[in-house]
């Protein structure tokens, strides 16, 4: 079996980009999903998973130039864990979402992206639906 997530939702933060020593590139960004349900008073509940997304090489230098606070996307990936110590020693676990491949679904920035490359493929690889 494959470890694969498909997410859409809002971009809840500015996206960080790094670039490293030997060239690598990584951006890291959240992402907002927001499911909605009936209680059983009749009540409507919203609740929001918040979702930490990384993306690295030509995927982080798309998402640099494409992504920004509230941009809504789909990002199709895996799940990934790994802890980590902080600066008082504490072990500290994260899980994150490693991104293969994202669609811009606002229109406006769909269409910048569009003229932009000059293609009609979007952000990243196509998605198979």
């Amino acid at each position: 079996m494959r470890n694969s997530v498909r997410l859409i939702g809002y971009i809840g933060n500015e996206l960080k980009f790094m670039e490293f020593t030997g060239g690598s590139k990584k951006a890291q960004c959240t992402l907002a999903t927001t499911t909605s349900y009936k209680s059983a008073s009749g009540e409507l509940v919203r609740e929001t998973q918040w979702h930490n997304i990384i993306a690295w090489g030509s995927l982080a230098e798309n998402m640099k130039k494409l992504i920004s606070k509230g941009s809504q996307i789909l990002v199709e990936g895996s799940i990934t864990y790994r802890n980590y110590k902080d600066a008082a020693g504490v072990e500290r676990y994260i899980t994150e979402i490693k991104a293969d491949n994202f669609l811009m679904l606002d229109k406006s920035k769909a269409s910048e992206s569009i003229q932009d490359s000059g293609k009609k493929e979007l952000a990243g690889a196509p998605l198979d639906f």
